[in-house]
């Protein structure tokens, strides 16, 4: 695990101190070690963490004559047996590590190099000999990769952070992505809220040789094919075998490897497994909430006790003041998902025993574990009893309360007065248009294109188009597919995890367990309103049924009552400082409405005010600051 950077350029060297000094501020991702290549008009350069091949593994590694050169970020999993083939085929290696394998199968594939490889991984291969760059991200999005073109001259890095360390770098804010920020809670790809800064979409690759190409797909998960076998009897056993396979291949490693645990199916899984693939006592890590509600570590722990796993638990209290600019400057870009806080300390303190942490992420988009899920799906049956059955649903609940069968009603009401293609987007909006309207200056309104913002419209579109299967459901998982679990997720815990040197492996994100469970029908996974039902079958005899049957929580956070609770003032103390009242983004007298209807209990403005917080030590950290820097937050 890695962070890596460079520059390329056709007017001249590329100074080896410069890519040292972009490295140098993602060090956290790679403590261990690093290293640059430089040549005429071309500088890579890595910072290591060290997990596979400790003593002859640090980059950039070469072919055999050196005409080829890479800097990796991630893991390639299958390493071992892509180098027996390798070998056999008359290549010759100088380490024992996975970053080997790409170089080689570079000189046999091309750009196709990429296709082989099981893993998460985002790397930077020069040829020498063509001049050319190939830049790679992995199928799912699990690692990062942000580029800048400007006339003759591309930079690459992990984050960033890192292209900005150079004074030619393209500079500037892209309002498009703001405004896909607060609706989503995070930019999507490929934008970056850098203007000149995009990002390499997962599933990509990209060459530059004098100019850059077009980003080119090179996979795509398909739920359109069949499944594997046509008996419904066989699909848990084939779930169970590709778990155990995808397990087994994740705990390669030289460093000790630990796993997140937080008494939900899908970790509980990943842990089962382990039990069934490792030598030795397991570690697993949890994290819990005073707000009781919140608080999983019950069920982790039951978990953790039926595999006599060495368990920690750590708890969470909400010391925004001393995170939050952490998390700002770690991040990069804006970002509102609050589950980031706890994701943070419980790589903060998973990395004090372990380098290499196994998690559960993945499960829901495989296996329809969102609630959203089945909202729509009902929805979508119960279209045809138009009005009146909207106008009954509405009545049930409000969209405000906290209890779970009157949210899903109100979704099911709004869901049935819109579109089906609008169902994900009000689902997962957190500034939808009437808030937008409201909320910003009349300038920032005609930027972004409207209230519903033109780029949003646009990227939604197109990956809704992108869909490869039939139903409605189905199509919205591709979706979060492509959109949400990269963009939010994937993003929260790669910068988490890697802000404290620990490297998260994802099981249930490797790419041939998510192509088999991607061809089994919807109602694998969905039966009356029930998710995951293969996976639960799959590990029924390996977890307690107080795990296997309870609803999904999810990494949920109490944001609602820290904001009025312990962070009470945080709002106030940023929103309505003149340093953020003075951009003349947003109306005045409309965030004062949402603090006050916050505070007082009118409505539940948590994520918004959240989100604005986020934007706003984003702009002061990284627009204001000549060079970005932690802020310090008056504790007061």
């Amino acid at each position: 695990m890695c962070g890596i950077a460079g520059k390329l350029s056709l007017d001249g060297p590329v100074d080896r101190a410069l890519v040292e000094a972009m490295c140098a501020t993602i060090r956290h991702r790679g403590p261990d070690s690093h290293g640059a290549f430089t040549d005429d008009g071309v500088g890579l350069g890595v910072q290591r963490l060290r997990v596979i091949d400790l003593a002859t593994g640090d980059q950039p590694i070469y072919n055999e004559d050196e005409s080829v050169v890479i800097v990796l970020n991630g893991e390639i999993y299958n390493y071992r047996e892509l180098r027996e083939g390798l070998e056999r085929r008359g290549h010759r290696f100088r380490t024992q590590g996975d970053t080997e394998v790409i170089v080689h199968l570079y000189e046999e594939l091309g750009d196709r190099c990429v296709e082989p490889l099981r893993g998460m991984f985002a790397f930077a291969l020069w040829d020498r000999e063509a001049r050319r760059l190939l830049l790679a991200r992995d199928r799912i999005g699990k690692k990062p990769l942000f580029y800048a073109q400007d006339g003759a001259t591309l930079w690459f890095a992990s984050e960033p952070r890192a292209i900005l360390a150079d004074p030619q770098a393209p500079r500037g804010v892209d309002y498009d992505a703001i405004d896909c920020f607060l609706e989503f809670s995070y930019v999507p790809d490929p934008l970056s809220a850098f203007a000149g800064l995009q990002k390499l979409p997962p599933a990509h690759t990209m060459t530059w040789q004098g100019a850059p190409a077009e980003p080119r797909r090179y996979w795509k998960l398909d739920r359109s094919l069949p499944p594997e076998t046509d008996d419904e009897r066989e699909w848990p056993e084939l779930i169970r075998d590709r778990l155990v396979e995808a397990t087994r291949l994740r705990l390669r490693s030289d460093v000790p490897v630990g796993a997140f645990l937080s008494g939900g199916v899908d970790s509980s899984a990943i842990v089962a497994a382990m039990a069934r693939t490792s030598a030795g006592r397991i570690r697993t890590f949890s994290i819990g909430f005073d707000v009781g509600e919140y608080d999983e570590t019950h069920h982790a722990r039951t978990v953790a006790e039926m595999y006599d796993t060495d368990h920690e638990e750590i708890r969470v209290e909400p010391r925004a003041v001393e995170l939050l600019p952490r998390l700002v400057w770690h991040y990069g870009e804006p970002f509102a998902d609050p589950s980031a806080v706890p994701s943070f300390y419980l790589a903060e303190a998973t990395r004090r025993h372990v380098t290499v942490a196994l998690s559960g992420d993945g499960g829901d988009e495989s296996f329809a574990g969102y609630e959203r899920y089945a909202v729509h799906d009902v929805a979508h049956r119960l279209r045809r009893l138009g009005r009146p059955g909207a106008a009954l649903l509405a009545a049930v609940g409000s969209s405000d309360s906290g209890l779970r069968p009157r949210r899903a009603a109100a979704w099911l009401a709004a869901a049935l007065r819109q579109p089906p293609a609008e169902q994900y987007r009000h689902t997962m909006a957190n500034f939808k248009g009437d808030f937008r309207e409201r909320l910003y200056e009349p300038e920032l309104l005609a930027a972004v294109g409207g209230p519903r913002g033109a780029t949003a419209d646009r990227l939604f579109a197109d990956a809704l188009a992108g869909a490869s299967a039939q139903s409605l459901t189905e199509r919205l998982i591709e979706l979060d597919v492509a959109t949400y679990l990269p963009g939010d997720l994937l993003v929260k815990m790669d910068i988490a995890s890697m802000a404290n040197s620990l490297e998260v492996r994802s099981p249930l994100l490797d790419h041939v367990l998510m192509e088999t469970a991607a061809r089994l029908p919807l109602h694998a996974s969905l039966r009356r309103g029930h998710s995951k039902g293969v996976l639960r079958e799959a590990v029924r005899d390996w977890l307690p049924g107080s795990v296997l049957e309870r609803p999904k929580m999810g990494f949920r956070v109490p944001v609602d009552e820290w904001l009025r609770g312990e962070l009470r003032d945080l709002p106030a103390d940023v929103l309505l400082d003149p340093r953020s009242t003075s951009r003349g983004l947003f109306r005045t007298a409309e965030v004062e409405r949402l603090i006050a209807d916050h505070r007082d209990r009118r409505t539940d403005n948590g994520l918004r005010i959240w989100a604005l917080v986020q934007l706003e030590l984003w702009f002061r950290t990284y627009v204001d600051a000549a060079h970005p820097a932690p802020l310090v937050l008056n504790a007061a």
